[in-house]
């Protein structure tokens, strides 16, 4: 249905403007058990045809929450008629967009959408092994979640593709009290892009990994907070994905670039040790699918690799079609919409610092007086790439060898200040996609990186 609205207007598009025709359906399931007690229980969809026009440097766009003819003729006419009214009262004089011709994407995923029932039972009984085998624990939390955005988009320029971007995710946490009483928590997602079947067979399969998780949270509960001040620090991959996206990667997305942000002044500068490669990844890494696969964008733009940062030198910026006319690049398919009642923004993909040459073994080796840290919890970054993320898992290293486990603490710094002080890069490579990027529009993003050895603030206590 959804590709029945938009190809049978390929080439239908009036007056010469560059105009985009999307049509889109938003799924989302979610079941949480909390301690026991089934605390979320829900199933949402949302589908509707959107479209948008281009005329002397703005945009007209228009949505409706109706797939049908009548919608996607209705949006169409209304986003001409907004970008009329645009360009006679804010034209910016800028002309038309610079064709792109491409052929056909067309993404095949057949999505398994389970009934509630199934992601039920599979949380209940997981969480029952968790309660049966470590009744000592003050708190546990089983999450079920799937989501998917499925679209087809066709453009004036000719473009016409179906992107498919399910992901099916458990969230288990698990808290523990220390001796004196204060809670200490452990949080693991598992699972990835696909349908909940792609990833979960039985809730026994996932019975390592909670035994795992209990494991550290056990030497968690042991820990000691680490000192404060500017400590030689390994960051885990986990880390290093967090730091490519929140602190590097919304820096140099180009409408914020032209906000303000600190690397508007900084292109072709070094900004990070020449250890250092940084690349917006489309759908592939080394033969392999990426997180979150994307093949074309909301623009109708193929997605190609875009590399921000190149042995420490800032290369380039994410753009949409407007900001790589703006800036004299190439637009790699970074402008995506969450809903179809959202324009498209210059959004990260999958944003990851390329692997090194030493082992972690050698970085935990170098080090003399310093700290392993291996997770985090939350992240927060302003376009300066001042950051401060929250780290829930780590350990002290001492001589060369990790030593004992660490409270949650914190570390902070300037990224492009940071990332100058990266001395060993390690050789493997460690994803995540089980969050959101938040930027106006919830977005799920793919982010990874090797570890690092650093100069970094630790928070301490």
């Amino acid at each position: 249905m959804l590709n029945d609205i938009v190809t049978k207007r390929k080439g239908d598009f009036s007056d010469g403007a560059h105009t985009e025709l999307r049509c889109q359906k938003n799924l989302k399931r979610s079941v949480a058990f909390l301690s026991g007690n089934l605390t979320a229980n829900s199933r949402s969809e949302s589908e509707g045809v959107c479209a948008r026009v281009y005329k002397d440097g703005v945009y007209g766009f228009s949505s409706m929450a109706e797939v049908s003819d009548s919608a996607a003729d209705s949006v169409l006419k209304a986003a001409s008629d907004n970008a009329d009214f645009m360009a006679r009262h804010a034209g910016k004089g800028r002309g038309e967009l610079p064709p792109i011709f491409a052929e056909p994407v067309m993404t095949q995923y057949d999505l398994y959408d389970p009934e509630q029932k199934l992601y039920i039972d599979f949380a209940r009984e997981l969480d029952s092994y968790i309660a049966e085998k470590y009744p000592a624990l003050s708190g546990r939390g089983i999450r079920v979640y799937t989501d998917c955005m499925e679209k087809y988009i066709c453009t004036s320029d000719g473009a016409d593709g179906h992107a498919a971007v399910p992901r099916s995710y458990i969230y288990i946490r698990l808290t523990a009290d220390t001796k004196d009483g204060s809670p200490v928590e452990l949080f693991e997602p598992v699972g990835g892009f696909g349908s909940f079947s792609d990833h979960f067979s039985s809730p026994s399969a996932l019975f390592g990994k909670v035994d795992e998780l209990y494991e550290s949270l056990m030497k968690k509960r042991e820990g000691i907070y680490p000192d404060a001040g500017l400590k030689t620090c390994i960051l885990g991959g986990c880390l290093a994905g967090m730091l490519s996206h929140e602190a590097v990667g919304h820096t140099v997305e180009a409408d914020l670039v032209l906000g303000g942000s600190v690397a508007a002044h900084s292109l072709n500068r070094q900004v990070a040790s020449p250890l250092i490669t940084m690349v917006d990844f489309a759908h592939t890494f080394e033969g392999a699918p990426v997180p979150l696969p994307v093949y074309i964008d909301d623009e109708g733009v193929p997605a190609g690799d875009e590399v921000l940062i190149r042995d420490g030198i800032l290369t380039g910026y994410m753009n949409s079609r407007e900001t790589a006319q703006r800036f004299g690049m190439v637009p790699r398919g970074n402008a995506r919409a969450y809903s179809f009642s959202d324009e498209p923004l210059i959004r990260m993909r999958n944003t990851a610092i390329l692997p090194g040459k030493s082992t972690l073994e050698e970085m935990i080796a170098s080090v003399d007086d310093g700290y392993y840290f291996t997770d985090t919890n939350n992240g927060q970054a302003d376009t300066t790439g001042e950051f401060m993320f929250g780290i829930c898992m780590g350990y002290e290293i001492k001589n060369g060898k990790l030593g004992r486990a660490l409270l949650d603490t914190t570390i902070s710094g300037v990224a492009f200040e940071m990332l100058k002080t990266v001395d060993m890069v390690s050789d493997t490579m460690t994803w995540a996609s089980s969050g959101f990027c938040g930027k106006k529009q919830p977005m799920p993003v793919g982010m990874g990186g090797p570890a690092l050895r650093c100069k970094v603030t630790v928070g301490g206590r």
